[in-house]
């Protein structure tokens, strides 16, 4: 038997060597290209079936029913996630399932969204007839629009890719990425279409850190009461040191009689008062602070006073109602406690 000695290809293929990542760089990007062009290529292609497709879920008095199997399905939930969360009711429902019972989930009222690139899913076109039958609305997500998926739908949404990005052109990649942008234009023109706004998009969203952010308001995490550093008008540069050390905020408010602010005091005030000298005791603090200060409202989001305090470098700010009175005072910490940041 003659041994079989093994190319310097394989060897580099087999060890991950430097020699072999030329080629697998070069096919990563043919890969992305590939794909890029694909979604590219939906632009051209969307004509008025994809406005039918907006207004048919639009009018819809149901859910949106997303189904497919194998990598349309992983798809197909995607896409049904993101309209439950810009709002559009909807959620997925397994076509092999279906045939077993859930098919008891889908309504008259409803509009369904079919996935399949070859449109001949056996799966689906088990189902596909008795949801007609019974009245719901059917969208098709293919590649063929001459495929008995395409036959079946009110609307068909053209995902036709020129190859997959394999190099096989066999796996499913391309076409599932066009799909998937595909169904992400829905759901945002969808989005457009009811005018959901950031107030909607928390009241789905409220867990997590973009719940926090586009939920929780400066009033839920600033200092209130004996809490607020505060010196009056009249104090002296000693006494808003010690407010300022006794707080831990690294600054202080002024505010006047009436409780109005007048300026603040923080710890860069104070690195410049002592270079400067002078007795802290006998220096009014009207001397050394930083009037007009920058503030913010209680009922503003607390994601708004992150945004202040990154522009103009700082990591405090004053809370004031309308009047210009201190009511409060928010601390980059506090933010971090609440974790909008």
């Amino acid at each position: 038997m003659i041994a079989t000695v093994p190319t310097r290809d394989h060897e580099d293929r087999a060890d991950g060597s430097a020699a072999s990542a030329a080629g697998v760089l070069a096919l990563a990007r043919e890969v992305l290209e590939i794909e890029a062009a694909a979604v590219a290529a939906l632009g051209a292609r969307l004509d008025g079936q994809f406005v039918a497709a907006v207004q048919l879920i639009l009018a819809c008095r149901g859910r949106v029913v997303v189904t497919g199997i194998g990598k349309s399905g992983h798809i197909g939930r995607k896409i049904a996630s993101t309209m439950a969360s810009t709002g559009t009711p909807a959620f997925f429902v397994h076509p092999g399932e279906a045939s077993h019972g859930d098919l008891g989930m889908i309504m008259h009222e409803d509009v369904v969204i079919a996935l399949s690139y070859s449109g001949e899913s056996d799966e689906l076109l088990t189902v596909l007839p008795l949801v007609k039958r019974m009245g719901a609305r059917l969208i098709a997500l293919t590649g063929k629009r001459d495929s008995t998926l395409a036959a079946l739908a009110d609307v068909v949404l053209d995902t036709q890719v020129e190859k997959e990005a394999c190099p096989l052109n066999l796996a499913p990649t391309a076409s599932t990425t066009a799909a998937l942008a595909l169904g992400d234009a829905l759901a945002v023109a969808l989005l457009d279409a009811r005018g959901f706004g950031h107030d909607d998009f928390a009241r789905s969203h409220p867990g997590g850190r973009l719940g926090r952010r586009l939920l929780t308001h400066v009033r839920d995490v600033m200092r209130t009461g004996a809490d607020i550093p505060t010196v009056s008008e009249r104090a002296t540069l000693a006494e808003a040191v010690l407010e300022v050390s006794k707080k831990r905020m690294g600054m202080t408010a002024i505010v006047d009689d009436a409780g109005r602010l007048v300026g603040i005091f923080t710890d860069g005030d104070l690195r410049r008062s002592l270079e400067r000298g002078g007795d802290i005791r006998a220096t009014p603090i009207t001397a050394v602070m930083t009037r007009g200060p920058r503030t913010i409202r209680p009922e503003a989001l607390a994601a708004e006073a992150v945004e202040q305090m990154e522009a103009r470098k700082t990591t405090q700010l004053p809370v004031v109602d309308a009047a210009g009175t201190l009511i409060g005072a928010l601390n980059i910490h506090d933010l971090f406690r609440a974790k909008v940041l």
